[in-house]
């Protein structure tokens, strides 16, 4: 089925730009439970331009990954890796894959981005899960984790009129009825960065049989759980 021209420009502009490996590789269907408990505690500190953040929690038997380049660092599941450098950065930045224990890229964190974008056409939206990260805040304002979709009216196939995605954003919050392309990016020095992947319901493994679910059931999903957990500990390194 054909999907409208615009609605696809849009998507592939997010893989590219936003996204990019997120939109890679299928995997298995995620399985259902409980995220890890948690156990090593730390306060962190202030530091210029940043809101002072709560205590950092990292969750027992995870692993702490910091960028090259010292700046930040963020939590993942031990059986979880990190491919670092995922692809060429950009000049000064950083770009990194993290990749779950079936080979399926969860996330990619990019720095030193250029994050104007231009929105020429709105879709119907759906937000799913938000929640402010203030860890990363920049002059007392802190980019949020949001868990978004965006839909396609002109098209009739299932697989490719739906568009659903989570990662950092800085962008206000969508009003009314639709809402630009999704584009995660996230205020931070000296331009912008990226943290975020996709999610498409029709992934499968050769093999396995086709996976759909709902975007509100894979909120219960372990997989999410995990990514979600991995990108709000995202922090300047160190604070912990």
């Amino acid at each position: 089925m054909r999907r409208a021209a615009s609605f696809a420009t849009a998507i592939s502009a997010f893989c590219a730009a936003a996204v990019l490996a997120g939109c890679g590789s299928p995997a298995a269907a995620p399985a259902t439970s409980s995220p890890p408990a948690t156990t090593a505690t730390a306060t962190a500190s202030a530091t210029p331009g940043t809101a002072t953040s709560p205590a950092v929690t990292v969750p027992a038997g995870w692993k702490t990954f910091t960028t090259s380049d010292g700046s930040l660092a963020f939590d993942y599941p031990e059986s979880w890796t990190i491919k670092d450098p995922a692809g060429q950065p950009a000049e000064g930045g950083v770009f990194v894959e993290l990749v779950s224990d079936y080979g399926k890229t969860m996330a990619t964190l990019r720095t030193n981005m250029v994050t104007g974008a231009e929105c020429t056409e709105k879709f119907p939206f759906m937000m799913y899960d938000a929640e402010p990260v203030p860890a990363l805040a920049q002059d007392g304002v802190a980019p949020r984790f949001v868990y978004e979709g965006r839909t396609n009216p002109a098209s009739s196939d299932p697989s490719t009129s739906l568009m659903l995605a989570y990662g950092l954003t800085s962008a206000p919050e969508p009003t009314g009825d639709t809402a630009c392309p999704i584009f995660h990016f996230f205020t931070w020095p000296p331009s912008g960065a990226m943290f975020g992947g996709v999610y498409d319901p029709f992934d499968t493994t050769p093999g396995r049989p086709m996976h759909v679910d709902t975007p509100e059931v894979y909120m219960d999903t372990t997989e999410y759980k995990y990514v979600k957990q991995a990108i709000t500990s995202l922090r300047p390194a160190g604070k912990q």
